[in-house]
């Protein structure tokens, strides 16, 4: 399964989400950020590739809409609702991550 994480910057959140969910075998994991200054920022290609999505916020829902309406059709796109309060690789936000991504996907022990 491919999946995309989704934050602002691509520094904290969604980074950390990639990170501690590529390890597994039967997921393909990537992530972005939907500001001009994300270090990977989201496209079109990346939406594409995606089976799944992950955002972290319901804004980045709505610039996800505005700019790739077309190609969010028949994908699977969940708010986490996490907010901009931790930092890279934080204990408490790989807990938070891994408890409501596993709503969606089996998260292996």
């Amino acid at each position: 399964m491919k999946i995309l994480f989704i934050c602002s910057r691509n520094k904290w959140r969604s980074l950390t989400a990639e990170k501690i969910f590529e390890i597994y075998d039967e997921y393909d994991v990537r992530s972005a950020g939907t500001e001009e200054n994300a270090r990977i920022k989201v496209n079109e290609g990346l939406i594409g590739w995606a089976e799944i999505i992950f955002v972290m916020e319901k804004k980045h829902v709505r610039r996800l809409k505005d700019k790739f309406l077309n190609k969010l059709m028949n994908k699977q796109l969940v708010c986490l609702d996490i907010p901009d309060d931790y930092k890279f690789m934080d204990e408490e936000l790989i807990e938070i991550l891994k408890s409501r991504v596993s709503e969606y996907i089996e998260v292996p022990d």
